[in-house]
């Protein structure tokens, strides 16, 4: 799909941000974003030279770069201060040097500084305590999916849907929906798997509509089929346990803060657009301590596993004993009936006995294990 012109800039700095990362391969990602090699490489050559002026349009008159006028060290600090107000010390030394300042003055005096100018207040010194979590090893190894609660708009009930990679905090969807179901989280993950590939996993909460709260260990739905089918691992936080999606929750607190807090929007097309330019900052220029300050773009890489527009089948071994889950998603076997799921209802499963349990057999869709079937006991579970 040609690229549109309210959205030209955020793509074309997204793609060369992308196409300039080490082992990318660029005919590919000029497929992804819907553009011909000659047009992605000639972007790549402008913003090599020029930077990202050189991503504007030639008959436009360019934009003034904001760091570019002359004045003293410390109306620098304050600008950024003030066109990014939950910034700090550390992002905003960071984010000058990244701008090609060279005399920037240390973390601890542009603190100093937006104390000085009332810019921290001292509950936001308090909050400010750093810790550290588990990230994956590479880019597209985990994928963290929630909603971002609600709010309202003039004229409809936001729900933002968020997707966040674990390893790089990069944001690979930020999307205003109307409703919180699996209709819209499917059409926002198929614009995503289009653009960067497909991730080995994806962990959601036990909430609709990709969990159940009775079922945390798996909670099958017509989503995680679909996403199943693709050949994605599935995994679930625990409940009451949020920490699992730490990094969204985090993501979460950012977006609040800079983007929904005392804002109003008219429409969902409004709160759209306000989403789409602050998470070009977040991704490109918002340097992030939990990554030593570097930005989420320079840690990304889109993934080498390509979206399939025609959905895979679902194929077991040989060595499998398959049974079709039947009306309300009933099984049975070896006399034993259990309930995996309705979703399931007119789907294959595998059945895979354990080896170290006699009469023991994990149930499995695909590549997910759903439960477990214990013929001595009768506990049976899914």
């Amino acid at each position: 799909m040609p690229w549109k012109d309210v959205d030209m800039m955020t793509l074309r700095q997204e793609f060369v941000s992308l196409a300039l990362q080490e082992g990318v391969n660029r005919r590919a990602l000029c497929e992804r974003f819907g553009i011909s090699p000659k047009t992605g490489y000639k972007w790549i050559e402008r913003f090599t030279l020029e930077g990202q002026i050189g991503l504007q349009d030639r008959t436009r008159r360019p934009l003034q770069t904001p760091m570019r006028a002359p004045g003293p060290v410390e109306d620098q600090v304050v600008a950024l201060r003030h066109k990014h107000p939950t910034w700090g010390g550390r992002k905003i030394r960071r984010r000058l040097l990244d701008l090609g300042h060279t005399v920037v003055p240390t973390p601890s005096t542009v603190t100093r500084i937006l104390h000085r100018h009332g810019l921290i207040e001292e509950s936001a010194s308090e909050r400010s305590t750093p810790w550290q979590r588990f990230e994956h090893a590479q880019p597209n190894d985990l994928w963290q999916m929630d909603f971002k609660g609600h709010f309202e708009t003039g004229k409809a009930t936001c729900h933002p849907l968020t997707v966040l990679d674990d390893h790089s905090r990069y944001n690979v969807v930020l999307h205003a929906c109307s409703r919180p179901n699996g209709e819209f989280v499917r059409q926002a993950l198929v614009d995503a798997f289009r653009l960067y590939g497909l991730p080995l996993c994806i962990n959601a909460d036990n909430g609709a509509p990709w969990g159940s709260s009775s079922k945390h260990e798996h909670g099958i739905t017509k989503l995680t089929i679909w996403l199943i089918q693709l050949g994605i691992k599935i995994s679930h936080s625990r409940p009451a346990h949020p920490q699992t999606n730490g990094k969204e929750e985090r993501f979460h607190r950012t977006l609040k803060a800079d983007v929904i807090r005392g804002s109003h929007f008219r429409d969902l097309d409004e709160t759209q657009n306000a989403f789409d330019q602050w998470r070009l900052v977040y991704n490109h220029e918002r340097p992030h301590e939990a990554i030593d300050m570097a930005t989420p773009v320079t840690r990304y890489r889109p993934s080498r596993l390509a979206y399939p527009e025609r959905l895979p089948q679902v194929e077991y071994s040989a060595s499998d004993m398959t049974l079709t889950v039947g009306w309300n998603g009933d099984i049975k076997f070896h006399g034993h009936r259990l309930k995996v799921s309705s979703a399931l209802q007119g789907y294959c499963i595998a059945v895979r006995p354990l080896q170290d349990r006699d009469g023991v057999f994990d149930l499995f869709f695909s590549h997910q294990r759903i439960g477990q079937i214990d013929l001595h006991n009768h506990e049976s579970k899914a």
